[in-house]
C-alpha cells in the first residue's frame, strides 16, 4: 500500500485499515500475545476458518499481522502483531471502554424502563 492511495481522511485510514467486524476482534485477541490459528478462531467468536484465514491474510498484507509457519507434522502456524498491530491497541482501548459504558448505560436505561412499567401497571 502507497502513501498515494489513501484517502485524505485520517479516520477513513484507520477504518480501512479495520474494515471488517473480525479484524478488531482478531486484534484485540493478538494483544495479548501470539497465537496459534485454532486458538483465534476459539477466542474470537462465531467466525468460521475461511473468514478467519482471509481477514488474517489481508493483515498479513497490510502489515498487521506476522505468519510464522513451523515446519512440523503437523503444521504450526502461529500469528503475533507486527509494531503496526499493536499500534492499534491506541484505537481499540477506547472502543472496549465506550462498549463497556454504553452497555452499563443501556442497564441503566432498561432498569428504568422495568420501574416505569410496574408504576404503570399498578395504577
Amino acid at each position: 500500500m502507497k502513501a498515494k492511495d489513501l484517502s485524505k481522511n485520517p479516520v477513513e485510514i484507520t477504518l480501512s485499515m479495520l474494515n471488517t467486524k473480525w479484524k478488531p476482534l482478531i486484534i484485540q485477541e493478538l494483544l495479548t500475545g501470539t497465537k496459534r490459528f485454532l486458538e483465534l478462531k476459539n477466542s474470537v467468536g462465531k467466525i468460521t476458518q475461511k473468514v478467519l484465514t482471509v481477514n488474517l491474510r489481508e493483515m498479513e498484507e497490510k502489515g498487521l499481522v506476522e505468519r510464522k509457519v513451523y515446519k512440523e507434522i503437523p503444521p504450526r502456524v502461529e500469528y503475533t502483531l507486527t509494531d503496526l498491530g499493536y499500534s492499534l491497541a491506541t484505537v481499540l482501548e477506547p472502543m472496549a471502554e465506550w462498549g463497556s459504558a454504553y452497555k452499563e448505560l443501556l442497564k441503566i436505561i432498561e432498569k428504568q424502563q422495568k420501574k416505569s412499567q410496574k408504576l404503570c401497571q399498578s395504577s
